[in-house]
């Protein structure tokens, strides 16, 4: 199929589709015209690599599952290497998670305070 159908049916357009294939993640060939080709199964590996983009992975954390799929597999995730890839994303993102969670105990221990301390000034200030 040529790229704006491709494009179409993957829900993207031929610009990104471009984009992707320089950087090697998906395959085309030249039709006689000059036309990038597709095959039927780059359309998802066009799904794989937009859902991956979708949470936060680089196009080098998506070559394991593209690699994956081109391997025969229903999806891209069942590769030890797209598992490590997997595992290193969620302990980054746990990471993350915890300082957040340091910030909002901050913020919330800090509020509490600050009311606490307006509450105390407010009731000793003598009534006008």
């Amino acid at each position: 199929m040529r790229i704006g159908e491709l494009a179409r049916r993957a829900g993207t357009s031929t610009r990104t589709l471009r984009y992707y294939d320089q950087h090697g993640l998906l395959r085309s060939r030249r039709a006689d015209n000059g036309y990038r080709a597709f095959d039927e199964a780059e359309l998802r590996v066009v799904d794989e690599i937009r859902s991956l983009l979708a949470v936060g992975f680089d196009l080098d954390d998506i070559r394991p599952f593209v690699a994956c799929l081109r391997a025969g597999h229903a999806t891209g995730d069942v590769c030890p290497d797209s598992v490590a890839v997997l595992r290193r994303k969620l302990a980054e993102v746990d990471t993350c998670v915890d300082r957040l969670n340091a910030v909002r105990d901050q913020l919330h221990q800090q509020l509490t305070e600050a009311i606490a301390h307006r509450e105390k000034t407010c009731l000793t200030r003598p009534a006008p």
